[in-house]
């Protein structure tokens, strides 16, 4: 066994499929707040280009993916970000974000060398631990706190750290919280990156899921960096295509193509298929805006309520969650333990490691009725 497995956590998303599980078979009605698994229908143009794309003879996929998709991601990035790279040479498709991130380490570190470390925030997305202790690297979590808005300022940290770190993760709007960054924030992370030689990965998944139409969207790290750093993005949330498993890296013209070598010994491309599904969603921005409406709706809706009932939420301007301060004592597996006899599945603030504690995590998944119906029977 690889002993990684014995120094990861359970993955917090298993554990509430679990209780999930246990609470439908039990006969209760269950609103899930849990996995952050959005139940709108993917929009109708995406299924219907992949299914047009399958051919009647199945070849492997090409790792580089097909230049319908890079050349969309490519479009994506110019109308989003106003940032042109090159399709060719600085975008890489991935069979969804997660293995990209998790692979990153493996691709990029050498844990026989002094430059070993992997820096990521805590609370956050437990793949960026999983994937530094796969490849042997030392993991540095750096606790990230309210008062500082739950953000990884690579400047406070010291020059010993700094020089032994080979790959330092951000990721705003932020998963659990929702908290945002500007342009200011990723020009200093990128300045003590390329002072450092340190690859600066940002994890920008959840960019076109904002609140306020009117308001400043999410900017991108390629915003002000385009050497020396990888940007992360997935249509799961942005498409609903969760379950197509579909996105891709795009940055530095080196790193992308040393990660494409190192890519293609393992095998890992998409089908093509599901490629051109992936590229119209890439192509098409009218979905998307559709999309987040309905979270924003919810979110106000979650939001309201729960504050009604004397319960903090953390204010967000983007992400797909709600954070929230467990009411009473503070102990969150406790509270989500109350919170599943009313048949509603929470995170607690713990799953996403040190500095969660006390908070809860609500997904922004159940219909606007659902949320109704839950904020009914929601504990206090």
């Amino acid at each position: 066994m690889n002993p990684a497995l014995r120094a990861l956590k359970p993955y917090p998303m298993a554990e509430l499929q679990r209780r999930k599980a246990e609470l439908a078979a039990s006969g209760k009605t269950v609103y899930d707040f849990g996995t952050g698994d959005p139940i709108e229908p993917t929009p109708a143009f995406i299924p219907q280009a992949l299914r047009a794309a399958v051919p009647e003879v199945s070849q492997y996929p090409s790792v580089g993916g097909t230049p319908a998709l890079r050349t969309a991601a490519a479009g994506y990035l110019k109308r989003r970000f106003g940032v042109t790279v090159d399709a060719t040479k600085q975008v890489l498709p991935a069979a969804g974000s997660k293995e990209a991130i998790f692979h990153l380490p493996l691709a990029f570190i050498d844990p026989a060398t002094a430059k070993d470390t992997v820096i990521y925030g805590t609370p956050g997305y437990p793949v960026y631990q999983a994937g530094t202790l796969f490849a042997g690297a030392k993991e540095h979590p750096v606790v990230l706190t309210r008062e500082r808005g739950y953000r990884l300022d690579l400047t406070t940290l010291s020059v010993e750290l700094l020089k032994r770190t080979a790959i330092a993760w951000i990721n705003y709007p932020h998963n659990p919280t929702g908290a945002c960054v500007d342009l200011a924030y990723y020009r200093a992370q990128a300045e003590v990156c390329a002072a450092h030689g340190i690859l600066l990965a940002s994890d920008e998944c959840y960019q076109d899921l904002y609140f306020d139409e009117a308001a400043t969207p999410p900017p991108s790290l390629l915003e002000v960096a385009t050497t020396g750093v990888l940007v992360f993005h997935s249509c799961s949330k942005r498409s609903g295509m969760t379950g197509y498993r579909s996105g891709f890296i795009a940055g530095d013209t080196a790193l992308v193509a040393a990660y494409r070598g190192w890519r293609a010994a393992m095998g890992v491309g998409s089908p093509a298929f599901i490629e051109q599904a992936a590229a119209a969603a890439w192509n098409d921005d009218a979905h998307a805006v559709d999309r987040r409406r309905i979270f924003a709706a919810k979110y106000k809706l979650l939001a309201d309520g729960l504050a009604a009932k004397g319960i903090e939420i953390l204010p967000s301007q983007a992400g797909l969650y709600l954070w929230a301060r467990v009411p009473g004592n503070g102990d969150a597996e406790a509270y989500a333990a109350r919170c599943l006899e009313a048949g509603l599945v929470i995170s607690p603030g713990e799953f996403f490691g040190d500095g969660g504690a006390g908070w809860f995590r609500l997904a922004l998944v159940p219909s606007l009725d659902d949320c109704r119906r839950a904020l009914a029977l929601w504990p206090i």
